[in-house]
């Protein structure tokens, strides 16, 4: 072969290897359908911020985020499979792993190490207390996660729950019920009833939250999820979303501000300025507490967690109680190093 004729087959050589690279897509990002416990609100923002930034992308994932019917009824989602990753509350799980131990849905990343659990009030009523719900009418929808702690607020604080009317009302008039003065009191998550008094005209001054994380429980609040079979089968995914949640999280603590403007992207008729507020409040609440800011973001105690399921007990009356480790693994998570704040 002439040397002219060997430099020719080098470069049709080069020429065909460079369209076939070009004609040969990138690997697709991994579609994951990630379903949140509520609505767009601000405590969502650490998802959108890392919608936004592209820490989804960065994971080779194309994640779509959709609101929830709540932090109870949405597991089932999660265990369905029609959300292989979800957002909602720890305590509901245990329970649903007792009600399902063929369901093996797993808690993979704690979010509200102290949950928003809460019981609103105005001053008007004169409660102040727990104690002072005595004698007094409670209003809370049969599925809210915080009213499903009652029996155990009860017995930290001592009530005499004869001696409070419960009565069972819808999420949509819990707050306006409150407002008018149908009731005394409603239980719900603490940034959600505050805020939704708030558009009722009520007063900061006028409006009272008692947490019960202040009064006696130990609960986690709520967590990501993972339905079992994704998770086997893509453990590699569940490890970046978890990774990308977390850059979320903790651009989000630095920065609220610029963190509550992807949330009002996907919820234009909202209020900014009270949806920010309100992630501030759950920041403060619930997002970074004094044992996320020694051990970082994501973890759990697996012995406040054993304690926690015993209270659970309290309310809700086990077949086969779930153990710490059926409901919790942090084997998705990043180092500690990587979820500080």
């Amino acid at each position: 072969m002439t040397k002219a004729l060997a430099i020719g087959a080098l470069a049709m050589g080069a020429l065909v290897a460079g369209l076939t690279a070009v004609a040969t897509p990138a690997a697709a990002d991994t579609d994951v359908k990630f379903a949140l416990d509520w609505k767009f609100e601000g405590p969502a923002a650490p998802y959108f911020v890392a919608l936004d930034k592209g820490y989804y992308k960065a994971e080779g994932l194309n994640v779509t985020i959709d609101t929830g019917p709540g932090s109870v009824a949405g597991i089932a989602r999660v265990a369905a499979g029609t959300y292989p990753l979800g957002f909602f509350d720890l305590n509901s799980l245990v329970k649903f792993r007792d009600q399902n131990p063929d369901k093996a849905v797993k808690a993979v990343m704690m979010v509200y190490d102290r949950p928003p659990f809460a019981i609103a009030t105005t001053t008007k009523t004169g409660i102040t207390k727990p104690k002072d719900l005595e004698g007094k009418v409670l209003g809370a929808p049969a599925a809210d996660g915080a009213f499903a702690q009652w029996k155990a607020f009860v017995k930290e604080n001592s009530l005499d729950d004869s001696k409070v009317k419960i009565e069972n009302i819808g999420f949509p008039v819990r707050e306006p019920m409150l407002a008018d003065g149908k009731v005394d009191a409603i239980t719900g998550f603490s940034f959600s009833m505050y805020f939704n008094l708030l558009q009722r005209n009520l007063k900061p001054d006028d409006i009272k939250i008692m947490l019960m994380a202040d009064h006696g429980l130990v609960l986690y609040g709520n967590a990501i999820m993972v339905n079992p079979e994704f998770a086997k089968a893509n453990p590699k995914v569940v490890a970046g979303f978890l990774r990308a949640t977390i850059k979320g999280i903790q651009d989000t603590v630095k920065d609220p501000d610029a963190a509550i403007k992807s949330v009002m992207k996907r919820n234009e008729t909202a209020d900014e300025k009270a949806e920010l507020e309100r992630l501030k409040m759950s920041l403060r609440d619930n997002f970074v507490t004094p044992w996320v800011k020694e051990n970082g973001l994501g973890d759990v105690d697996m012995a406040r967690l054993a304690k926690s399921i015993e209270q659970i007990g309290i309310t809700y009356e086990f077949k086969a109680k779930p153990s710490p480790a059926d409901v919790f693994t942090s084997e998705f998570l990043p180092p500690a190093a990587d979820r500080k704040l």
